[in-house]
C-alpha cells in the first residue's frame, strides 16, 4: 500500500526540527556533559550551556546572566507568574494580576496568585486586548502593585497584541509586564527593548528547536523572583533546580539563531503563503470566516471556520487525506468545546480550524492543501445531501 505524503500545517503546535538544531544536538549527545561538574567533561558542558545562553539572551536584547533555561515555556510561565516579583525600588509583592482573555492555558492555570487577586480582561472583536478595559482595571486599584500578563502573538488566531501600548499603561502605575513571546519569536520583530517587558518567555520547539527547552529572561538586574518553582539544586544561578539538558539547550540556541537570521526573508514568504491559504478558502465554494483578519497578524497563521461543518469532522477528514492542522477549539470526551480565545472575542464558534505555517512550509504544501480542502468539503456536503461523491 502506498503511503500518503503528509502535509504539515501545524507549526503553532510544534515546528519540525531545523537542520541546524539537529546538527548541534547530535554533537552534544556524544559526551556526558553535566555543567555542574568540575572535570573536563563538566567544563565542556558548562561552556556549551553558557554559549547557548549568550546566543539567546543577546538575540532577544537581554543580559545572559538574566536568562533562565527551563523545560518549556509553560514552566517559564509558572515561574514568572508569582506575587513574589520584587524589585530594588519596590519590595512589595504584587497585589493583582491582570490577564488578557485570550492567553494560553498555561497563564490561566499556571499562575501562583489567589483567585481573588486575578482579573480577566476582555478582548475586542478583532482579537486584540481591550486597552480601555485595561485602563479601567488599572484605575480600579489605586496604590496597588499590578502585573499584566499579555502574549505578543495569540497562539490560536495569530493576532498581534498591542503590547507597546499595554505596557505603557501598566508602567505608568509602576506595574510589571510579563510577556509570552512563544508564538512571536522568528515570526515578528521582537526584543526586550521594543516590547519593554519586565519578564519575557518563549519555547524552543515552536521555532524549530527540540521540545524540552524554554527560556525566561528578566529585563532588569533589580527584579528578582523570590519564590523559586523547582527547588533542590543551585543550577541556573539558584533560580531553577535540576541538571540542564545540554543537547536540548544547544539545539534551542541553534534554532533561535537560525530563526532570527531568516526573519527578514521568511516574513514576506510566509505572508504570501498565508494569503494563498485565504485565497483557497474563497475557492471552496462554501461560506467561511477568518478570525482576526482585520487585525495585524503573524504572517504564519490562518484560523477559519466553515460554519456548517464542525471542526472535529473537518480536522479528521483532512488528517485522513494527509493534512495535519489543528482545531481552534478543545476536544474533551468526544465533545467539541468553544475556543476560549474566540469566546473572548465575542464569537460563539465550534467550527474553527487553525492553519499555521513555518520554516519548512512550501508553496506546494499550500497548493495541495487548497485542493484537498475543496475536495473534503465537497465530499462532506455530498454525504449529507445523499448525492453521489
Amino acid at each position: 500500500m502506498q503511503s500518503i505524503s503528509r502535509i504539515y500545517l501545524d507549526h503553532n503546535a510544534t515546528s519540525p526540527l531545523r537542520p541546524e538544531a539537529r546538527e548541534a544536538m547530535l554533537a552534544a549527545l556524544g559526551s556526558p556533559f553535566n555543567p555542574s561538574s568540575v572535570h573536563t567533561e563538566g567544563r565542556k558542558g558548562k561552556s556549551l550551556l553558557e554559549s547557548a545562553r549568550e546566543t539567546i539572551a543577546r538575540g532577544i536584547g537581554g543580559k545572559p546572566k538574566n536568562l533562565i533555561f527551563t523545560a518549556s515555556a509553560t514552566e517559564a510561565a509558572n515561574l514568572a507568574l508569582t506575587p513574589a516579583l520584587l524589585s530594588g525600588q519596590d519590595r512589595r509583592p504584587i497585589d493583582r494580576l491582570l490577564i488578557a482573555g485570550g492567553e494560553h492555558p498555561a497563564i490561566f492555570q499556571g499562575h501562583r496568585f489567589s483567585p481573588q487577586a486575578i482579573e480577566i480582561l476582555p478582548l475586542e472583536k478583532n482579537g486584540q486586548l481591550s486597552l480601555e478595559a485595561l485602563q479601567t482595571a488599572i484605575s480600579r486599584y489605586p496604590g496597588k502593585k499590578l502585573a499584566l500578563a499579555l502574549q505578543a502573538v495569540n497562539n490560536e488566531t495569530g493576532v498581534i497584541q498591542p503590547i507597546e501600548m499595554a505596557c505603557d499603561l501598566i508602567k505608568k502605575e509602576a506595574g510589571i509586564f510579563i510577556c509570552d513571546a512563544t508564538q512571536a519569536i522568528g515570526r515578528v520583530e521582537l526584543s526586550l527593548e521594543t516590547v519593554k517587558a519586565d519578564l519575557l518567555f518563549f519555547s524552543s520547539h515552536k521555532l524549530g528547536g527540540p521540545a524540552g527547552a524554554g527560556a525566561l529572561i528578566i529585563a532588569s538586574d533589580d527584579l528578582a523572583i523570590q519564590d523559586i518553582l523547582i527547588k533542590g539544586g543551585g543550577q541556573e544561578a539558584g533560580r531553577r533546580a535540576g541538571t540542564e539538558n545540554i543537547p536540548a539547550v544547544v539545539g534551542f540556541a541553534a534554532a533561535f539563531k537560525s530563526a532570527l537570521a531568516d526573519l527578514n526573508k521568511e516574513r514576506p514568504r510566509l505572508k504570501q503563503l498565508q494569503q494563498d491559504v485565504e485565497d483557497y478558502l474563497v475557492a471552496i465554494g462554501s461560506s467561511y470566516v477568518v478570525f482576526g483578519q482585520q487585525s495585524p497578524r503573524s504572517p504564519n497563521t490562518v484560523t477559519f471556520a466553515i460554519p456548517e461543518i464542525d471542526s472535529q469532522t473537518l480536522l479528521i477528514a483532512l488528517d485522513l487525506a494527509g493534512v495535519a492542522v489543528s482545531s481552534g477549539s478543545a476536544c474533551s470526551s468526544g465533545k467539541v468545546k468553544e475556543s476560549h480565545v474566540l469566546s473572548a472575542m465575542g464569537v460563539r464558534e465550534k467550527s474553527a480550524l487553525r492553519i499555521s505555517l513555518g520554516w519548512s512550509s512550501t508553496k506546494r504544501d499550500v497548493e495541495e492543501f487548497g485542493i484537498i480542502l475543496k475536495n473534503v468539503v465537497r465530499d462532506i456536503h455530498s454525504r449529507r445531501s445523499g448525492l453521489p461523491l
